[in-house]
């Protein structure tokens, strides 16, 4: 894949996770004004983040580190890709299918184990009844990410990165039917998150039919060629897995304290706008560049993309640690306060996002960091640096609970990420010259780093001026949409003059991306 074929396929899937993001947005919109922080919401996020953690293990992340780099050589070299793919679907079906009928079972000990501070109140029950109605999106999501895989490996990147844009367009067209309609908001929302499941496969599955890898279910076999996909996924699975596993521990810590899952929900979904943008674009697209470019030995070309990957997320992700530093209150306000959500919640959920944005930066650059490894089928790597991370994890969200209270989650999650992005860092110099930074790299984070700090003091004395205006009824919206262009204006304005960016790069990079 040629470099302006690599940002092609990194600017559809930012384009499509884009769109998710956005319509993410207004879903927790839409259930922090209709349900808003309390028993309810609590139960529902932890519900949710059960098929969340493993989706991750099972499709997103040990799926596609394993699956993705053997497939691209099948392709590549004609070896019968298509019943690799095939024997793959059905051992993923099985599994899947064994995980979800045993999760409907012990619903009750899952939920105890991930937010054991429910025991006792109404939102244990709660969340066990929300959980076994969603729990089967895993099955739906894990398939998809199969042929997501597929059609990421041949280049195809446009159907994969929509599919998640139907989960968002369903649950908000769910909760404004269920508030139109007078019925519980609540049970509209869980109950049509699997039938989004269902039409996120159908889309994917359908695309890779198209694509010429035509699959059908079939029983499982355990041949040699799944024993290696196992044995590479099974380390890859924590790996990827990490920052859901240190989440999972957050919510634990925080389940005993009121509204505290709540708050720290709605914090992650709005830092994992620039994430899944920035971060999970690049990880799809450069997995698979990396395979091929080292498989043919062009160690110059896969050092160049490595590089210009880590450069172009570092580019739209510290202007974004910036906005969450200088100005998390009016962000946090502007997009939430409404209906049940209130001025001492917009306050608590404002803090964990300074802390979350100051690990911004870390978690994007491990998905730049990880297929390093993972195109050369190396997870146990991985796997041994996101076991670091995690006691590092666990021992400040506890250590740290009694001193600080809810945030220590927050603090401890933040703290982990750059954790591991120290260890593949490190890890990775072992791989010679085409596993770092070049020079280019460095220049440019410099300047990046500068027009970011200089676009966050700004946006932070434009608050400190002009901040009444976030708060008028009629004008709030207006008035944030403004200090985003304004910001846009200063960074990308200093970063021409200072020679961060190149913006007639970054247009012939989008008409050749539109082309291609």
């Amino acid at each position: 894949m040629k470099p302006i074929k690599l940002l092609s396929g990194f600017l559809t899937v930012g384009f499509w996770t884009l769109a998710s993001r956005i319509l993410g947005f207004l879903r927790e919109i839409l259930i922090t004004a209709y349900i808003g922080p309390g028993p309810l919401m609590d139960a529902f996020v932890a519900a949710f983040r059960l098929p969340n953690m493993f989706r991750r293990f099972f499709a997103e992340g040990a799926f596609n580190a394993a699956f993705v780099p053997m497939f691209a050589k099948r392709v590549e070299s004609g070896d019968d890709p298509q019943g690799f793919a095939q024997e793959a679907f059905n051992l993923l079906a099985a599994t899947v299918l064994l995980l979800v009928g045993l999760g409907m079972v012990f619903m009750p000990a899952l939920v105890w184990a991930t937010a054991g501070g429910f025991v006792g109140d109404a939102r244990f029950d709660l969340a066990v009844g929300y959980g076994q109605i969603v729990f089967p999106y895993i099955l739906f999501m894990s398939l998809a990410a199969l042929f997501s895989g597929v059609l990421n490996a041949t280049g195809r990147f446009a159907a994969a990165a929509a599919a998640p844009v139907l989960l968002n367009i369903f649950a908000c067209a769910a909760m404004v039917a269920g508030a139109v309609l007078g019925g519980e908001v609540i049970s509209w929302l869980i109950w049509t998150i699997p039938v989004a499941g269902v039409a996120q496969l159908a889309l994917v599955w359908r695309a890779t039919s198209k694509a010429g890898i035509h699959l059908r279910p079939g029983l499982p076999r355990w041949t040699p060629q799944m024993k290696t996909l196992v044995r590479v996924a099974l380390p890859a699975a924590l790996a990827m897995g990490v920052t859901q596993i240190n989440l999972v521990v957050g919510q634990q810590v925080a389940s005993d304290i009121e509204n505290a899952v709540s708050w720290l929900f709605v914090a992650d979904r709005l830092y994992q706008l620039p994430l899944g943008v920035v971060g999970i674009a690049i990880g799809i697209v450069l997995l698979p560049d990396l395979s091929r470019r080292l498989r043919a030995g062009d160690d110059a070309g896969a050092r160049d993309a490595f590089s210009r990957a880590g450069e172009f997320s570092l580019l739209l992700t510290l202007p974004s640690t910036a906005a969450f530093l200088a100005v998390p209150v009016v962000l946090v306000s502007v997009l939430y306060e409404r209906g049940a959500t209130g001025a001492d919640d917009v306050a608590a959920i404002a803090l964990a996002v300074a802390i979350y944005g100051a690990g911004l930066p870390a978690f994007v650059l491990q998905k730049v960091l990880q297929p390093l490894y993972f195109a050369r089928e190396d997870t146990r790597s991985p796997f041994h640096y996101a076991l670091v991370a995690m006691v590092i994890n666990a021992a400040l969200a506890f250590g740290l609970k009694p001193y600080l209270g809810w945030i220590a989650p927050a603090i401890a999650a933040t703290v982990a990420g750059w954790a591991m992005v120290a260890c593949l860092w490190l890890g990775a110099r072992r791989m010679g010259e085409v596993a770092r930074f070049d020079q280019r790299f460095y220049d440019r984070t410099l300047r990046i780093l500068a027009a970011s700090a200089i676009m966050g003091a700004v946006l932070f004395g434009v608050v400190q001026q002009f901040g009444w205006l976030f708060y008028l009824p009629s004008w709030r919206y207006l008035a944030l949409l403004g200090l985003i262009v304004l910001g846009a204006v200063v960074y990308f304005g200093v970063a021409q003059v200072i020679g961060a960016v190149r913006l007639g790069d970054l247009k012939r990079s989008v008409r050749r991306g539109g082309k291609a």
